[in-house]
């Protein structure tokens, strides 16, 4: 057992991975992190509460329980560019997405014990729920649920559409999949773009493999669509709304091809 993410066993061909709602920070590596990184300001705050009404679908769930800071489950292991020439914080973060220190001056950290002991076990389910799904269902189906702040200058100009996703260009969701999820995230109230500026992380990317029946699609919202984003408030009303569209996009990914 590990205590790295949360894991729940559905029955159908669905896994939701929240990779970046973790909050926990091990007692060494908070001791030497600055103010502003305990505070943890690039979290993916209340994804998990979000998608909480999924388990009824009988998706299966997987969800970090340690801070994007202690290692970022959305990066390749050998922290290799995700996006050319963009600004990234990188697998075992330095500084917050607006360019504060992590840590209290210069620190050594240790990559491949952080790998072992968060990265590798989180990576290591979602394979096995994958291929335990594709052999019981014939298709498995991924969804990894992000979110961030409307405006991150450091990242993209202006402010970020709500519904944001990514198949990596295609290369992840064969197109009759992400074609009709589009469909009903612009048929929403919500703004809406495909393959902009999030085509989807090292998740994505790594586990989706349509030509083997494993169909991979990251949604990355846009903070003000659920939450206050000036005091990190859960907004019930807005969520709920959101949920609804939410469970609409779902239904359209998780439809027989």
């Amino acid at each position: 057992m590990t205590d790295c993410f949360a894991f729940h066993e559905g029955d159908s061909p669905l896994l939701v991975s929240v990779p970046h709602d973790g909050r926990l920070l091990p007692d060494d590596i908070a001791a030497q992190m600055t103010e502003a990184g305990r505070a943890l300001p690039d979290t993916d705050w209340h994804v998990a509460k979000l998608y909480g009404f999924v388990k009824a679908l009988g998706a299966s769930v997987i969800v970090a329980n340690y801070s994007r800071y202690v290692v970022d489950l959305n990066r390749p292991d050998d922290d290799a560019a995700l996006y050319e020439g963009q600004a990234a914080t990188g697998l075992c973060p330095r500084h917050t997405f607006d360019g504060r220190e992590l840590y209290c001056g210069e620190i050594a950290i240790d990559i491949g014990d952080r790998l072992k002991r968060y990265w590798r076990p989180y990576h290591d389910q979602i394979h096995q729920t994958l291929t335990a799904l594709r052999q019981r269902h014939g298709v498995a189906l991924l969804w990894d649920a992000h979110s961030i702040a409307s405006r991150m200058p450091a990242l993209f100009e202006g402010e970020l559409p709500v519904l944001n996703i990514g198949t990596y260009d295609g290369l992840s969701c064969n197109d009759q999949r992400a074609d009709v999820v589009l469909r009903v995230a612009s048929d929403s109230p919500y703004s809406t773009v495909m393959n902009g500026r999030f085509k989807g992380g090292y998740i994505t990317r790594n586990y989706g493999d349509p030509q083997n029946n494993v169909h991979a699609i990251q949604l990355e919202l846009a903070q003000r669509s659920y939450l206050d984003e000036a005091s990190g408030a859960y907004d019930e009303s807005a969520a709920s709304q959101l949920g609804d569209t939410l469970r609409r996009m779902l239904a359209a990914f998780t439809m027989r091809a």
